[in-house]
């Protein structure tokens, strides 16, 4: 075999890695190089193959059940396991954190790797170390805290340290900002600086084309399973990234459309909501909002502030105690005391956590598609499956839900069209009132292209749109108007003509609601 040429600054090359399964080619001869002590960006839509190409890496996929060759550190490697790639210096940081939420943080840094002596564990050595380890990525914590008392960043900050307690060389981080507020992830990049400045080398997977810019060294782009291109960020712009990832300029991130307004649907008044189990604690204080058909409305506001606790209130009260204030649809007032009575006026509400509370992930398309529909289903107690499956297969082709059948799990689809289900889901209970509660959270460029057309689409047929997003850019793409909210309290209501990040931001970070809104 032909040995690798590989430079003193090389760490890592794949080379014509090829990955298959069953009806599908996911990579197909993608190649990378990784300068050692670097920051390495990959970027690429959802179903690209960015994760695939990780899994081959660490050994999640083992050798043998791929094509091609990895070469790290000047010799090529054939990782059997994920232990094994360990072993080498390499590890994986998965989206979905692998920390036991019942055990301790020193517990789940050396899960595996207990510090034992003559078969017990030593409580002294493990509670030291981990104490270091938390230092060094910056916690303050005590080693003795279980993981489920601590946030989300925190615990992506625990993954790190357990990660050198391996004494990593290559650490990989799939999507490690998805679930982070703005001040959590500006930490974990300050992180990645620091591992950079100790010649810890890091390939780093993500959609925020802003964080690959601030922090990454180089970038390559896979689109359909194939290596496009690696370029220098120092000098290329997103907009160049984007091309590279969809293959096309997108000259416009945000679809144009004709904004036509009709009477007003929705109106929110005096709302008021108490903490669910500390029910002196008011989490929203006398809001109001309104919505009109064909409106895109946006919620601003930083982590904490109260935007997913609003809109899961007004949703059925599935979010709170002691809630008071009006809900009216069309001037008159109704009752939203349930999911059910919620939906039944017309409103529905696509939760942030698409995993976790808003798709079945073992069922397939068509189940979750009918799920908050059935009685449109029933012939006599009982759900016509042909008519069902007519339903679904019309969202998979009008959504362009990348999936052979409607018949296909719906976990095993990227974030994008798993979106695209939620949306679909909503869209055929036929609501007036549609609240999006961050719609493209974790997916790419091209696909959110499609969510916002989407959105455009629904607003056109008159139905009334109300966005929760933590992007301003976003939220500025794509509303006509932007309430801000900050601890609870609605802050101000911006027409989108006088709405910039900056406007928003100092609404944002008011302590209490103003005595008026902007004028519109």
């Amino acid at each position: 075999m032909e040995q690798p040429v590989v430079t003193e600054d090389t760490v890592l090359e794949m080379i014509g890695i090829t990955k298959t399964f069953p009806g599908v080619r996911a990579l197909s001869d993608v190649s990378i190089d990784v300068r050692r002590g670097s920051v390495h960006a990959i970027c690429g839509e959802n179903g690209a193959g960015k994760s695939t190409l990780m899994k081959v890496l660490s050994g999640v996929y083992p050798h043998g059940s791929y094509e091609g060759r990895i070469v790290f550190e000047g010799a090529e490697v054939a990782f059997r396991d994920i232990n094994d790639s360990e072993r080498s210096g390499v590890v994986i940081i998965h989206q979905e954190l692998a920390l036991s939420p019942y055990l301790s943080i020193a517990e789940n840094i050396f899960l595996g790797n207990e510090q034992s002596r003559g078969g017990w564990i030593n409580w002294d050595v493990t509670n030291a170390k981990a104490s270091q380890l938390l230092k060094r990525v910056g916690l303050n914590d005590n080693p003795a805290t279980r993981v489920n008392e601590i946030g989300v960043g925190k615990q992506q900050l625990v993954e790190i340290a357990k990660a050198l307690s391996k004494e990593v060389k290559l650490l990989i981080l799939d999507e490690p900002t998805a679930a982070l507020n703005d001040e959590d992830s500006a930490h974990l990049l300050d992180l990645l600086r620091n591992l950079r400045s100790e010649g810890i080398t890091c390939i780093i997977i993500s959609h925020k084309l802003n964080e690959i810019k601030a922090i990454a060294d180089e970038v390559t782009i896979i689109r359909d399973g194939r290596t496009i291109e690696t370029l220098q960020t120092s000098g290329v712009t997103e907009d160049r990234i984007i091309k590279g990832m969809v293959g096309r300029d997108l000259e416009h991130r945000y679809p144009d459309r004709d904004v036509e307004l009709g009477e007003e649907v929705l109106r929110i008044s005096d709302w008021t909501v108490h903490h669910p189990t500390e029910s002196d604690r008011v989490v929203i204080h006398s809001a109001n909002l309104h919505v009109r058909a064909g409106e895109v409305v946006g919620i601003a506001g930083l982590m904490g502030a109260g935007r997913t606790e609003l809109a899961m209130s007004v949703f059925g009260q599935s979010y709170g105690s002691r809630i008071s204030g009006t809900v009216a649809m069309h001037g008159r007032p109704v009752k939203v005391r349930t999911v059910s009575e919620a939906i039944k006026h017309g409103i529905a509400y696509a939760t942030e956590d698409r995993k976790r509370y808003g798709l079945n992930l073992i069922e397939d398309i068509k189940r979750n598609i009918s799920s908050a529909s059935l009685r449109k289903l029933a012939r006599f107690g009982w759900v016509d499956g042909e008519e069902e499956q007519t339903v679904a297969e019309g969202y998979r082709r009008s959504m362009n839900i990348k999936a052979p059948s409607v018949a296909a799990i719906t976990g095993k689809l990227s974030g994008g069209n798993q979106q695209k289900v939620v949306l679909s889901k909503w869209m055929y209970s036929d609501p007036e009132v549609l609240i999006l509660d961050e719609p493209t959270r974790g997916i790419d460029v091209g696909a959110k292209y499609e969510i916002y057309t989407i959105i455009n689409a629904l607003a056109a047929e008159g139905k009334a749109i109300v966005v929760i997003s933590s992007e301003l850019p976003e939220l500025l793409g794509i509303c006509d108007r932007i309430y801000t909210l900050s601890e609870g309290h609605i802050t101000a209501e911006v027409p989108i003509e006088q709405a910039t990040p900056e406007v928003l931001m100092q609404y944002m970070t008011k302590e209490k609601e103003p005595d008026h809104v902007l004028d519109h």
